[in-house]
């Protein structure tokens, strides 16, 4: 199999090259400065066995491969907001002995949240979830840091609408002789809903940073009671903390240090956007579906979105004044 890494950032890139590593068929798929620093230098990948430089095909469009192969594996690993013009440029992509990638070939969703799967299966035939364990840094163009160990990290498989087939088994294989754990699930959507929860505070270490503080972990504490309240409306099942602890103990250590998450490096590198509409925003979604009232949660959408598109940097917003506008919005009910 070959693997076409559909976003080459944080996560997409470390999974690309921690393949390569393995000596697995990859190809990075980026954009941009990064993308010509993964063109000139390769990509510097430092993980815990140290740093290496994988000099690989890098395309930004599918039209730069010619024709896909019947054997490649698409893996989306763009930020939600950017699925969907990746999805329309790959799914319409011819693949050798007729037909398009969307009719014939598999597409995996690593990503936070949980609508690049039902946007992809509005397209592809064959999708499958990703529930993403990887703590990763991507802060300067071709360069990125993932540095747990004994696992590079843990990424839950299955196909969306819930099972398993050979082909998962057969990726699973390939991520796990590559340094991460892949286990094959039946309900890997209750993986992603779980991890969902853990990314409500995406936006408020993106807005006050990632130092932890007592008065952060309150704000975190409401949005994910709001989230669970939302869930149970909806009769959306979940993994419990306690199948999570069980599945990372052990396997997932990283370094001593702080660092910042996937909404706190959009920042930084000032992309424009963040994930806050598919993540805090998935929450006011089912909120105002099943009549749950989700302030705090709406407060941290809008204040993330804020950053982003004024190009604030990140931390720049005091708790105690992200928790004061949470206050105000229960308070109108």
């Amino acid at each position: 199999m070959r693997y076409i890494i559909i976003g080459a950032g944080a996560i997409g890139a470390t999974i690309g090259g921690r393949l390569a590593g393995a000596g697995l068929d990859t190809v990075l798929v980026a954009r941009g400065a990064h993308a010509e620093a993964l063109r000139a230098d390769g990509l510097r990948l430092t993980t815990a066995d140290g740093t290496r430089v994988h000099r690989l095909p890098v395309v930004t469009a599918p039209g730069e491969l010619g024709a896909l192969r019947p054997d490649d594996v698409l893996l989306l690993a763009v930020k939600t907001q950017d699925a969907i013009a990746a999805l329309d440029a790959w799914g319409d992509a011819e693949v050798e002995g007729g037909g398009t990638a969307a009719q014939r070939l598999p597409l995996l969703c690593a990503q936070n949240g949980v609508e690049s799967e039902r946007l992809a299966l509005r397209r592809f035939a064959r999708v499958y979830g990703v529930c993403v364990w990887l703590p990763a840094t991507f802060l300067e163009p071709g360069v990125v840091s993932a540095l747990c160990a004994p696992l590079t990290g843990i990424l839950h498989l299955g196909k969306a609408p819930g099972g398993a087939d050979r082909r998962i088994r057969d990726i699973a294989a390939d991520l796990t002789g590559a340094g991460f754990g892949a286990p094959v699930v039946e309900d890997v959507m209750r993986w992603k809903y779980a991890k969902l929860l853990g990314n409500l505070g995406n936006a408020i270490q993106a807005t006050t940073g990632p130092d932890p503080d007592p008065a952060k972990a309150a704000l975190m504490l409401r949005a994910v009671r709001e989230g669970k309240a939302a869930f149970g409306a909806a009769g959306i099942d979940h993994a419990s903390d306690a199948e999570q602890e069980a599945a990372r103990e052990g396997k997932i250590e990283q370094p001593a240090g702080v660092r910042g998450g996937s909404s706190w490096q959009s920042l930084a590198r000032r992309t424009g956007s963040v994930e806050a509409d598919y993540l805090n925003g998935e929450i006011s979604l089912l909120g105002r579906l099943h009549g749950v009232p989700t302030p705090v949660n709406d407060v941290l959408r809008h204040a993330a979105n804020i950053f982003a598109r004024e190009s604030l940097p990140p931390g720049a917003m005091s708790v105690e004044d992200l928790t004061a506008l949470a206050d105000e919005a229960a308070a109108r009910g």
